[in-house]
């Protein structure tokens, strides 16, 4: 993501500190997990004891009531330990989850949080990438890394106390193969973390490149720049898959140098096992328990350092995640509502996007109470920018207005419809609305027969995975949830552009029936919505051109009649 300013990312220490203070509401559960664990892998050292004991049995030439106990014991040993186990996992996994969940909401608060411009800086694919790949990457850790690691890593421990009690020439042997598996792991980790933080930034880049390239595809095909984006989505997409195979090479040296270790290992054992049992200092089937013990590591072993992948990747996403929660708090004004229509007033509006310093160049404006004032001019003249400088979205690099944002609530072409109901989509804007208001706001803007007319009107969902809306429908829903939100100021930046001809018409009607009784800016995409304003503003280039009612700036026979004239005409 060469040149863009990506969100921060939390050094261990703060990681540590931030999901320490999270999970101290939960140590009962966290200590009630490590107990489960400790005590599932402290009855899974029984069995190695207890098969021992059996093989001394066979050797003493004991009859077969003898082994009744013995195997008795290990059937109770077997379901203790999965019990144990079962609710130790499940304890932590709900730690976890309750701990990432709360981390979750903290980044989604911080991130709705974040000035445009911020965002805008950091692009759409950093964000993305940490609410959905970095959050799933630990959330999987949570689930199944957390749980397996603590409790192989409890079995690993007592395996070698276990080994250390049989006799203490037995741990001695078994730890020799130690040396090859830490400087492995240190290996693996020294390369893996790296590559591991470069495929998550990867992910976001190639993530940002397909965003870029989907919502430009007018663009795109209009200057014929389709080769240019298929080359970037490649290489974004190339070096994900060049950083995959790095991962695949070195898990290939890792079980090498795993695969050493163990054989060095079990070769020491029993070449110590069997010298002990030929002294006489050991029977053989404390031998055999000693055996089994170091073979039972393997799998444990295995495991933990498998799952330092899981652990390290998760603690890359999880790095990402807590420096973007971790962000100051933005402060929020609560929403100014039902005071009447407010004054607008900007004087000299300067503002500039990076490397492109002068989109307004001392943009003037006064709209009084009440009035509607409507936008206009060529694409790329500021239209939108200064829509959302009035709005609050950006902060103007120079001049001043007299407007609290809480004031201004933004209607956009690009509306978004929320998965759930209706009713749950209306009351955004106004939560505790009942519903006569909310079937009030909807008849305001001409949807409540169609939405009486859905499957279970106000109850049915829409969005994602729900009934499929139309654009207009759509666009209506927005501008119900405007009249819910009773804002002194409204603002409608091309908010009838997604609409066709006739859709386009029935959302002005609806528009006009929404901004009654508050000032108005309106974002005109067409000119038609020029007509009825009480004033009209011309821009060009971020300066003001013309300003006045639609009728004298006709009158005038300057920019704005000429603009008019070529859209009467194509019509």
């Amino acid at each position: 993501m060469s040149g863009r300013a990506l969100l921060p990312v939390a050094t261990p220490a703060r990681i540590r500190v931030v999901v320490g203070t999270l999970l101290r509401p939960h140590r009962g559960r966290a200590v009630l997990a490590v107990v489960a664990l400790a005590g599932g892998a402290g009855a899974g050292l029984l069995v190695p004891p207890l098969l021992g004991w059996i093989i001394d049995l066979v050797t003493a030439g004991a009859g077969p009531d003898a082994m009744t106990r013995p195997a008795a014991l290990l059937v109770a040993v077997a379901v203790a330990q999965g019990l144990l186990a079962v609710l130790g996992v499940a304890q932590t996994a709900r730690v976890g989850e309750i701990v990432l969940a709360a981390l979750r909401e903290r980044l989604v608060e911080r991130t709705l949080g974040l000035p445009l411009e911020r965002i805008e800086a950091a692009g759409a694919g950093d964000i993305g990438s940490r609410v959905t790949e970095d959050v799933a990457q630990v959330g999987e850790a949570v689930r199944e890394g957390v749980p397996a690691l603590a409790r192989y890593g409890l079995v690993i421990v007592l395996t070698f106390v276990g080994l250390a009690l049989l006799d203490w020439r037995f741990l001695l042997a078994a730890v020799v193969g130690l040396p090859i598996q830490v400087l492995t792991a240190r290996w693996y980790l020294r390369r893996a973390t790296p590559v591991s933080a470069e495929q998550r930034v990867a992910a976001g880049a190639q993530q940002q490149q397909l965003l870029d390239t989907a919502t430009s595809l007018p663009t795109v095909r209009a200057f014929r720049l389709g080769d240019r984006h298929g080359e970037l989505v490649h290489d974004r997409s190339q070096r994900v898959v060049d950083l995959a195979l790095s991962v695949v090479r070195l898990q290939n040296g890792f079980f090498g140098r795993l695969n050493l270790a163990e054989y060095v290992g079990v070769a020491l054992v029993l070449v110590t096992g069997f010298w002990l049992v030929r002294t006489g200092a050991v029977s053989l089937g404390t031998a055999s328990a000693a055996a089994l013990y170091f073979i039972a590591l393997f799998n444990p072993l295995n495991e933990v350092l498998l799952l330092l992948q899981t652990v390290q990747a998760a603690g890359a996403g999880l790095a990402r995640i807590v420096g973007a929660a971790d962000l100051p708090e933005q402060r929020r004004s609560e929403p100014v509502r039902g005071t009447g229509p407010a004054h607008v007033r900007a004087a000299g509006l300067v503002f500039g996007y990076p490397g492109v310093p002068a989109v307004l160049g001392g943009v003037d404006i006064d709209v009084p109470a009440g009035t509607r004032l409507a936008v206009v001019g060529p694409s790329g003249a500021g239209k939108t920018t200064l829509a959302k400088v009035i709005a609050g979205v950006h902060e103007p690099s120079g001049g001043t207005i007299g407007l609290d944002p809480a004031a201004v609530v933004l209607v956009t072409q690009e509306v978004h419809v929320f998965a759930g109901p209706v009713a749950d989509d209306l009351r955004l804007a106004r939560p505790e609305a009942s519903e006569t208001e909310l079937r009030s706001a909807l008849a305001t803007v001409d949807a409540l027969a169609w939405v009486d007319a859905l499957p279970g009107a106000l109850a049915t969902v829409v969005g994602d995975g729900g009934h499929g809306l139309t654009a207009v429908q759509a666009q209506q829903l927005a501008l119900a949830r405007l009249v819910l939100a009773d804002p002194p100021v409204a603002i409608l930046d091309e908010a009838t552009a997604e609409a066709g001809s006739a859709g386009a018409r029935a959302l002005e009607a609806s528009a006009r029936q929404a901004l009654a009784g508050r000032t108005a800016l309106v974002v005109a995409h067409r000119l038609s919505q020029a007509t009825d304003a009480d004033a009209v503003l011309l821009l060009d280039g971020g300066k003001v051109v013309e300003y006045g009612s639609h009728a004298d700036l006709l009158a005038a026979d300057g920019p704005y009649a000429a603009l008019w004239a070529a859209w009467s005409g194509s019509r």
